[in-house]
């Protein structure tokens, strides 16, 4: 069999987010991730595959040339299988668990998102919830950065004023003018907020912030500017739970 028309010509549209939206598929590619995604949930629509001796257990496959798949691929370097999912509905979130849940605040950077979305896998965080203005969790280059964590990770996207405004959970932001993260009491659950990479969290969220905390610098110089946010993300995950222990 070869790659039809009609499919590259899918595959292609889904690596911008309105088509994404429109069909509700995304795309995910090499083979360490594509089989984390099989074992999960997902529904998978379509397998496309350059080595017919690899076998799936779920989803149609179709076997194409090397060609065939870089004409399709959003990597340097294809890695001999891209598959295509149908995007799971949102599920409603659980506010009563004893649990941090994670909110975004306008990132953009699809490399940030995928990496706190594989810190929330690795810390326990079950709950992501991004604003409307953070980028797409199924960008691919999101998808690919997560290496499977984004199908365990419950993820909404919302206004997140209007949800910060209505929660009874007490809300944390990262920021340089704060309590020192190290010597304040951290709650049990709660909602830490994450601004955006440039411009760090928005008016109309920090009039919302019950608490602000910091990292403090411990550099002689004092002269770095600021961390990377996934970076302030782990060490504050780092943190939260390291009291539950």
């Amino acid at each position: 069999m070869s790659l039809s028309k009609n499919h590259a010509k899918l595959i292609t549209s889904l690596q911008q987010k309105k088509y994404r939206l429109k069909h509700k598929l995304f795309i995910a590619e090499g083979i360490k991730v594509v089989q984390e995604l099989l074992e999960s949930n997902l529904e998978v629509e379509h397998i496309f595959c350059t080595d017919e001796t690899m076998r799936f257990e779920k989803g149609k496959v179709t076997i194409i040339k090397e060609p065939e798949l870089k004409k399709i691929s959003n990597l340097k370097t294809p890695n001999k299988v891209l598959a295509v999912f149908n995007i799971p509905k949102e599920t409603p979130f659980d506010q009563g668990r004893k649990n941090v849940i994670i909110a975004l605040d306008g990132i953009n950077d699809p490399g940030n998102l995928g990496t706190i979305i594989r810190l929330c896998d690795w810390f326990g965080v079950e709950q992501l919830v991004c604003s409307n203005t953070t980028v797409d969790c199924y960008n691919q280059k999101v998808v690919q950065s997560t290496m499977g964590s984004i199908t365990r990770i419950n993820i909404i996207y919302t206004d997140l004023s209007k949800y910060l405004a209505e929660t009874e959970l007490p809300i944390y932001v990262a920021d340089m003018v704060g309590e020192n993260v190290y010597k304040t009491s951290l709650p049990n659950n709660g909602i830490l907020v994450m601004g955006n990479e440039a411009n760090g969290i928005s008016s109309e969220i920090k009039e919302l912030v019950n608490h602000r905390l910091t990292i403090p610098r411990f550099g002689h110089t004092q002269k770095t500017e600021s961390l990377n946010v996934a970076t302030a993300t782990a060490i504050l995950l780092s943190e939260f739970k390291r009291r539950l222990e």
